[in-house]
């Protein structure tokens, strides 16, 4: 194989270095990189750490809409036309986030084919994403829905996974993604560790027999008390 070109793009190079349009930021945990509302005219990626993005109604209640971590963008809702941001993002932990602007974001996507390429992929993984959520959303029990989500956690189905899951995402933060109750999660979580699913002390492990448990629909997981 032949070696690069001398001035060949190198995305991680791009992306971890401070240069024109190009900031790196450090944040302690319980920061908010923005906050719904604010001007929208900045792309993040997340070099390490993890956020959770929040959305606050008109009637003042307040919902977890995703979780992300290392190697993921948010904030790209700028380029499409997003003047306002529409979320509330907060750090879960100590995180290292570059901030590219609106105008360098989009003359890097137009310049660096490899770069567009690796954005593409991630707003493709992400609108799948999206869609899978509001499937699960409408048609499976609260139980399935923990079982997915705590799957996503732990990186199931990706390169760098499993890992376990930082303590620093709670149950209540679990119950509000989910769309259940606290209470409701903790039953769950309990009885999955009873079967053998997930371990936790601190980090929670989860196993492969969970993924099995989702993809077969086994019966250990319609054994729900009360509805969903």
């Amino acid at each position: 194989m032949g070696k690069p070109a001398k001035n060949a793009f190198d995305a991680q190079v791009f992306l971890a270095k401070v240069g024109e349009g190009k900031s790196i930021l450090q944040f302690q945990k319980g920061q908010n990189v923005f906050v719904q509302g604010d001007r929208a005219d900045t792309v993040f990626y997340i070099q390490k750490g993890r956020i959770k993005l929040t959305v606050l109604s008109d009637q003042g209640k307040e919902a977890v809409v995703g979780i992300l971590g290392s190697g993921q963008f948010f904030g790209e809702g700028c380029l499409n036309g997003h003047r306002q941001r529409i979320c509330t993002t907060t750090t879960m932990e100590n995180c290292v986030i570059t901030a590219i602007t609106k105008t360098a974001m989009i003359a890097t996507l137009r310049d660096q084919p490899q770069f567009s390429e690796i954005f593409m992929a991630y707003l493709l993984t992400r609108n799948r994403r999206v869609e899978e959520d509001l499937i699960d959303q409408l048609f499976n029990s609260s139980e399935k829905r923990l079982a997915r989500l705590l799957l996503l956690l732990a990186n199931f189905g990706t390169e760098g996974g499993p890992q376990p899951i930082n303590p620093t995402i709670s149950q209540e933060t679990l119950a509000d993604m989910i769309g259940t109750t606290r209470s409701r999660v903790s039953f769950f979580m309990n009885k999955f560790r009873k079967l053998g699913l997930i371990d936790y002390n601190g980090h929670i492990k989860v196993y492969n027999s969970l993924l099995s448990a989702v993809l077969h629909d086994k019966p250990q997981l319609k054994l729900e008390e009360g509805g969903s």
